[in-house]
């Protein structure tokens, strides 16, 4: 059912997604993209060939792809902020968008990824891939720790099998050498 009454009518306050100004700042992060694009252009003919013909695109395929691709996304981002659009923030449920970031948290992430990488050769990546994952989880807020130290055995676990198999790339055993 349909009605004139004004008070039926929603009405937004929310901007549209062109504005018509320029944000000459979003330039950096498409400066960013050149510069990585670039550098994995020109680094990949440093890479020299190691397989015995087995791989018909060769090692330099997916680093000149990737390059690229990262230049084209410069582009199009270009003429996207020339042209004057901007992305809107996204209105999460729980989340200020005014607030700044939780330092002590960022600080305790970036702790436990250093004590990964200080404890990874030692206890190899089964075991540090786990208490990551554990650690992580209990510093943004979970309180299961058996559950998160499950999970992250089977995600640790799972990707050592998938980088040694699969890929050909061994991480750190470290005491789990012969078990794994």
């Amino acid at each position: 059912m349909t009605t004139n009454d004004p008070a039926d009518v929603t009405t937004t306050s929310e901007q549209p997604a062109r504005t018509g100004e320029r944000d000459l700042g979003q330039l950096v992060v498409v400066a960013v993209l050149v510069v990585l694009g670039l550098y994995m252009i020109i680094s990949t003919w440093d890479v020299v060939a190691g397989f015995e013909g087995g791989d018909p695109l060769g090692p330099r395929f997916f680093a000149l792809f990737v390059g690229i691709g990262l230049l084209v996304l410069a582009a199009l981002y270009t003429v996207s902020i020339l042209r004057g659009e901007r992305g809107e923030e996204e209105a999460g449920e729980d989340v200020d968008l005014e607030g700044g970031a939780h330092w002590p948290t960022v600080v305790q992430l970036v702790a436990l990824v250093a004590l990964n990488v200080l404890l990874i050769d030692f206890l190899g990546w089964a075991i540090t891939g786990a208490l990551l994952f554990a650690g992580g989880a209990w510093i943004i807020g979970s309180r299961t720790p058996v559950r998160d130290l499950a999970i992250g055995a089977v995600l640790s676990v799972g990707s050592w099998y998938a980088f040694y198999v699969g890929l050909g790339v061994p991480l750190p055993p470290g005491v789990l050498d012969g078990i794994l």
